[in-house]
């Protein structure tokens, strides 16, 4: 699994949407396996520095997508989960975010090789 999320407390992102993004990428490279148990929410926490309820929030939010069992007073443990169909919507939605995200980067001073190296080095990570 990738090792944490980065720097949770140096984003306009909230914690919570962090540690989800985190884990669905360790989900979908297949770092995160069906049948792997995920730390109790209090010792990722704990681990992160968060408050309990953030990891709460995240777990349940990928238990809502279908990536996570979780049971009352169980670990929460990775499942095997059904791709669903994309429609053409979610295509033209792809190409807005990593539009919107390379403008982002671009703006913020990141070259054009580094961006370029990095879709390089996901596309070598998908799997079909």
């Amino acid at each position: 699994m990738r090792t944490r999320p980065p720097a949770l407390s140096d984003s306009p992102v909230p914690a919570y949407q962090q540690i989800v993004d985190w884990l669905r990428t360790s989900l979908v490279f297949g770092e995160l396996k069906p049948g792997t148990v995920l730390p109790s929410v209090r010792r990722m926490a704990s681990n992160l520095g968060v408050h309990f309820n953030t990891v709460a929030t995240a777990y349940r939010l990928l238990a809502d997508e279908g990536w996570l069992d979780l049971g009352h007073g169980r670990a929460a443990q990775v499942i095997e989960r059904a791709v669903p169909k994309a429609g053409r919507e979610a295509g033209e939605e792809f190409g807005h975010a990593l539009r919107t995200l390379t403008a982002f980067m671009l703006a913020n001073g990141v070259p054009i090789e580094k961006l370029r190296a990095e879709l390089q080095a996901v596309a070598k990570e998908l799997k079909q």
